[in-house]
C-alpha cells in the first residue's frame, strides 16, 4: 500500500509537472538534437571550413522553436538567446559534438544505452515546450483556438518546421525534405499534442494539465525510447492514420502513386517520342526517269 500511495498520480503528476528543466533535461535536448546535427551530411565538414555558421546551425537545432513561435506571435525572435546559462550549455555541447579530441563524447552519448536516456529527456522538455506555448498563445489570443494549436506545434516540432532555412545555411538545399510534406512521428505527436492541450486550456478536455503532460509524456517517452532501440523509422500513428485518412480525405489516385513510385526509382515521364515516319517508296515511273537523266549526263 505504500508504493501504490507513493506512485498515485494524484500527487505524482503535478510534481512532475513542476520539474525543473535546467540543466538537467535541457543537457538532454541539445545532446540528442546535435547527435542528429552531426548526422546530417556535411555537418562535420562546415565545423571544420566555418566554424561560426556550425554554430549558427547548432543554436537553431537547439532554439529554433522558440525563434519560430516568437516570429509567429510578433515577438522579438532574439529574446531567448537573453538566457545566458542555456546558451552557454548549448555552445558547450555543440563543442564537445564537434571538437572534442579523438570524439570521445559523440562516442559517449552515442553509445545506445546513454542515447535511450538522453531520448528520454529530449521528450520531457518537448511535452512541456508543446504545454507552454499552447498556454503562451492563450495569453494573447484567449479564443484563438487555431493560433494556440500552431505555437503549440512549432514549439514541439522545433528546427524540424525550420530545415530548408537551415540546409541554405549549411550549403544545401532539399526542397524535397519539407516537414509539412513529409512529417515524421515527432512532429505528428507535436501538432496531436497541440491539440490536447488546446482542448485542456479551452476547458474542453477534462483533465488537469499536469495529469496531461505526465501522460503525454509517457507516451512519447515510451514511442521514442523504442523507435531508437529498434532503428524504427515507422509511426505509431500509421494504422489510425491509415484507416481514417481514405475516408476523411479520399484515396490517392493511382496516376499519382506511379508518379511518386517513378520518382523514386530515378524515372521519367517524357512522352515516348514518336515513330520516325517511313519515306514513301518511289514508284516505277520515277525510277526510269532518273535513270534516264543519269544516262543523260554521262552522254554529255
Amino acid at each position: 500500500m505504500d508504493v501504490l500511495g507513493a506512485l498515485d498520480v494524484a500527487e505524482l503528476a503535478p510534481a512532475f509537472a513542476h520539474l525543473p528543466l535546467f540543466p538537467v533535461f535541457d543537457l538532454g535536448y541539445f545532446v540528442v538534437s546535435l547527435l542528429y546535427l552531426k548526422y546530417e551530411k556535411g555537418a562535420v565538414e562546415l565545423s571544420r571550413q566555418s566554424p561560426v555558421a556550425s554554430w549558427v546551425v547548432a543554436m537553431l537545432y537547439c532554439f529554433g522553436s522558440y525563434i519560430l513561435a516568437d516570429l509567429l506571435l510578433g515577438e522579438a525572435p532574439v529574446d531567448y538567446f537573453s538566457n545566458n546559462a542555456s546558451v552557454l550549455l548549448a555552445t558547450a555541447v555543440w563543442y564537445l559534438t564537434f571538437y572534442c579530441p579523438l570524439n570521445l563524447f559523440y562516442k559517449c552519448v552515442a553509445f545506445l544505452p546513454v542515447k535511450l536516456i538522453f531520448v528520454a529527456m529530449k521528450e520531457v522538455v518537448r511535452v512541456r515546450k508543446i504545454a507552454v506555448g499552447v498556454h503562451h498563445a492563450h495569453h494573447h489570443y484567449h479564443q484563438g483556438w487555431l493560433i494556440m494549436v500552431v505555437i503549440g506545434f512549432v514549439k514541439g516540432s522545433g528546427v524540424a518546421l525550420m530545415s530548408n532555412f537551415e540546409q541554405l545555411l549549411r550549403g544545401v538545399w532539399k526542397p524535397e525534405t519539407n516537414e509539412l510534406l513529409h512529417m515524421t512521428f515527432p512532429s505528428k505527436a507535436s501538432l496531436y499534442g497541440a491539440v490536447l492541450f488546446t482542448l485542456q486550456q479551452t476547458h474542453w478536455l477534462p483533465i488537469s494539465k499536469e495529469s496531461l503532460i505526465f501522460f503525454f509524456t509517457l507516451f512519447m517517452i515510451t514511442c521514442k525510447v523504442f523507435m531508437t532501440a529498434t532503428h524504427s523509422h515507422g509511426s505509431p500513428f500509421a494504422p489510425v492514420e491509415g484507416a481514417l485518412c481514405p475516408i476523411l480525405f479520399g484515396s490517392v489516385p493511382s496516376s499519382h502513386e506511379d508518379h511518386h513510385h517513378d520518382h523514386h526509382h530515378g524515372g521519367s515521364h517524357e512522352p515516348p517520342s514518336p515513330p520516325t515516319p517511313l519515306l514513301p517508296a518511289k514508284t516505277r515511273d520515277e525510277l526510269n526517269e532518273g535513270t534516264r537523266k543519269r544516262k543523260a549526263k554521262k552522254a554529255e
